[in-house]
């Protein structure tokens, strides 16, 4: 077969067999990528670079072979550049905000050091496939809780303060003159501390029904010196203690919940009458299965082996999955009895929004 121009073309069969060992190669380099960000391989080429084999080994720390292997493993993915005349490898700098600078907005290695975590549980997913039972969180290796938090952190830190609470009304006011948050579903409490660290007068608490995460949460508090004004829990998103609060978070986990409307009206008691529900959830819906961007693509596969498995093992009336929409959060809101709905702010991965009694 042939193009117009007389070149040969592949079948698409060829071409679709090309193209599954491409996602084949992507999959067996996010694992090369989580040793690279656990190494500190990353951060070594963006602070030395460029560097030899044996020069980025005895910086990081590991033997000179694997290095060299490493190295060629990026080089093959075009995330670092070599020079033939040295053998010397460099990360460029474009590359090093996504790979090496924990701190950029765009940092998204440590996402792939829940790979351990989603792979080990294989097995259980077949089983639930067949059986239609779910996969609990708990079953999980702690992995995907850093894993995770890594992933969504940079945007947390980026546009949470400055971005997404300003977005809801008069609630940066109340925190600043002492108000109360509950971060529910924390998991390892990188936007509790956020906000905490923020309004040192607002009273801060964080519910995770995980409690591996709940553990890694105090221990960070301990180290951010926060430990006395943030309080984290055990507890699941319908029975968190307290009331009259004036902000309640929920970061990308009601979609991961059995029965999302107990949770909705457990919200809407513990709020105060004039307070308000700050949902943060992915910004896609059943209309973007086909659109495959990057964003959707992503969120699409972790619903088939993270989202859906672990809202199923809870044995509630729902497992929505990450991309079941505003209309499907905004119909549970009002069925747990708020009446007020506004999509505050978005990005490309999530949406905000302002629910109100």
């Amino acid at each position: 077969m042939t193009d117009p121009t007389g070149a040969p073309s592949a079948d698409p069969t060829t071409a679709f067999h090309q193209r599954l060992i491409d996602d084949a190669a992507a999959a067996v380099r996010g694992l090369t990528v989580s040793l690279g960000e656990r190494l500190g391989l990353y951060r070594v080429l963006a602070e030395h670079g460029p560097l030899t084999p044996a020069e980025l080994a005895e910086h990081a720390g590991v033997t000179a072979r694997y290095a060299q292997e490493w190295l060629h493993a990026q080089l093959s993915a075009d995330y670092v550049e070599r020079h033939p005349s040295s053998d010397k490898y460099t990360l460029p700098e474009a590359h090093a905000s996504v790979l090496a600078d924990a701190g950029s907005a765009t940092y998204a290695a440590g996402f792939f050091t829940a790979l351990k975590a989603l792979y080990a549980t294989e097995d259980l997913l077949v089983d639930a496939y067949r059986t239609g039972e779910g996969v609990g969180w708990a079953e999980h290796d702690p992995a995907l809780d850093t894993g995770m938090g890594s992933f969504f952190q940079p945007t947390y830190r980026h546009r949470l303060l400055p971005d997404w609470l300003p977005a809801l009304e008069g609630v940066t006011e109340k925190l600043a003159n002492g108000g109360s948050v509950a971060d529910i579903g924390c998991g390892v409490g990188h936007t509790t501390l956020l906000i905490a660290k923020a309004y040192p007068r607002a009273r801060v608490y964080g519910f995770d029904y995980s409690e591996e995460a709940v553990a890694i949460a105090r221990q960070l508090a301990d180290d951010a010196g926060l430990s006395e004004r943030v309080v984290f829990e055990t507890a699941s998103a319908d029975d968190y203690p307290g009331s009259g609060y004036d902000l309640v978070t929920f970061f990308n986990c009601l979609h991961d919940m059995g029965d999302p409307v107990a949770a909705a009206q457990h919200v809407h008691k513990s709020l105060d009458q004039d307070g308000t529900w700050m949902l943060v959830e992915s910004n896609v819906s059943p209309a973007d299965i086909d659109t495959r961007t990057p964003a959707a693509r992503m969120f699409m596969s972790l619903s088939a082996v993270m989202c859906l498995p672990v809202a199923v093992a809870q044995r509630g009336p729902h497992a929505l999955g990450n991309h079941s929409g505003e209309k499907a959060f905004r119909a549970i809101a009002e069925e747990a009895g708020f009446t007020r709905w506004r999509r505050a702010t978005e990005t490309p991965v999530n949406a905000v929004y302002e629910v109100r009694p």
